[in-house]
């Protein structure tokens, strides 16, 4: 389980850029927001990866980076981007489900083509949204075990600006007794 304050699991993974992204080497002044997506398979994660593009020059305004994650190949990842008409939005691929993981996010089991009609990859991880400090450590989690009641991307950005104002710490930082 990650813990709010504590470091998270290094993310290394290839960029459809060519280039390579390192969490831990992300240039950002506030932090990172790193979403998890379960693939080009899944229709509800093309409209909720439309959004975060839609919001990521509002991220960027408050120093925070964008990256949309997933275990699918270059290939599948490609044509996400290209589906959502992605312009300012970074995509990660070939995420191993081990990393997966690490990062608390929940694996699930093809179960064929989706509604769709795109064929589910035999795993692959369910999504899961978080803010990452510059110094790598947990400011916001949040995993799913299902596609949908996904957090707002409007609201995401409402609470850092009541955060960066407020200096507002991360909570659920407690991991004593009980």
């Amino acid at each position: 389980m990650l813990v709010p304050r504590q470091k998270v699991p290094d993310l290394v993974l290839p960029l459809l850029d060519g280039e390579t992204f390192d969490l831990s080497r992300d240039d950002a002044k506030t932090g990172t927001v790193v979403c998890f997506y379960r693939g080009l398979h899944c229709p509800i994660c093309a409209s909720y990866l439309t959004e975060f593009e839609k919001r990521t020059a509002d991220f960027a305004e408050r120093g925070v980076t964008t990256i949309a994650v997933s275990s699918d190949g270059e290939e599948r990842t490609r044509a996400m981007a290209e589906k959502i008409d992605a312009k300012a939005l970074r995509f990660g691929y070939d995420l191993s489900l081990g990393k997966a993981r690490e990062w608390g996010l929940y694996v699930s089991t093809s179960r064929g083509k989706t509604s769709i009609g795109i064929e589910e990859p035999a795993l692959f991880s369910e999504p899961g949204l978080f803010m990452i400090t510059p110094q790598q450590t947990l400011y916001y989690g949040s995993v799913q075990t299902m596609p949908f009641v996904r957090p707002h991307f409007s609201e995401l950005v409402g609470a850092l600006d009541f955060a960066i104002k407020n200096d507002y710490p991360a909570r659920g930082e407690y991991t004593g007794a009980v």
